[in-house]
């Protein structure tokens, strides 16, 4: 992946300590969707954290204020949501991420093999990007209501294959549903071991049944009790 220019400041966000008290053993990402900041999915940690009691949770803030509101963060501009437009900006800001992610292992001491992506929306569009081009391969990855962007290239850039969980509602009126079996089967095509789920009656966002099964996939992936 492309060096962090020196120019750009770092990813900062909320974060919240292993539950256990002591030093983490896991590193789980949070990214979010177009229009919030980190603080919106880091209230999941403490949910995650009863399966990874030993898990440093963090939520970094997308870099740039969100154009089509007075509030909010995006990861890439959706002003042009032509495929080409979307590519760009996605690629535009993964090496920030990339970079914020080896920091934070490093300042949690922790491992690839013991880090996590989940993303949701564009923040999922996100962790499938950056995590499956890192140098060394994460634990797993999970991308709730977002898409593979750009996967027609994928074959030829994939550096890792962790598992991957898709999770996609039936009703989403802002990422097409179809997005999970276009997903699925370019993961597949590639190699990834991939679990997806489409769930009746959701729209865009995360539902109590959604956080179960991203919990229950972070137990299997660490080999934690559910």
């Amino acid at each position: 992946m492309t060096d962090l220019s020196p120019t750009l400041p770092p990813l900062t966000g909320p974060e919240v300590a292993p539950a256990s008290g002591g030093p983490a053993a896991q590193l789980v990402v949070l990214l979010h969707g177009i229009g919030v900041d980190g603080s919106d999915l880091i209230e999941l940690a403490p949910f995650f954290a009863t399966v990874l009691p030993d898990a440093a949770f963090v939520a970094p803030d997308a870099p740039d204020p969100f154009d089509l509101a007075p509030f909010g963060r995006q990861w890439f501009s959706l002003q042009d949501r032509s495929a080409p437009a979307i590519s760009a900006g996605l690629r535009a800001t993964a090496p920030r991420l990339d970079a914020y992610i080896d920091a934070q292992l490093a300042r949690w001491g922790v491992g690839d093999g013991d880090l996590t992506l989940i993303g949701f929306s564009q923040g999922a569009m996100m962790a499938l990007h950056v995590g499956l081009r890192r140098a060394k391969s994460p634990a797993a990855l999970i991308s709730l209501s977002g898409a593979l962007v750009d996967a027609g290239s994928l074959a030829a850039e994939i550096t890792v294959r962790p598992p991957v969980l898709l999770v996609h509602g039936e009703d989403d009126e802002v990422v097409n549903p179809a997005s999970l079996a276009n997903a699925e089967r370019a993961l597949t095509a590639v190699g990834v071991p991939v679990l997806a789920q489409l769930r009746p009656d959701l729209g865009h966002g995360i539902d109590d049944s959604v956080a179960r099964l991203a919990q229950a996939f972070l137990a299997q992936t660490f080999g934690c009790p559910a």
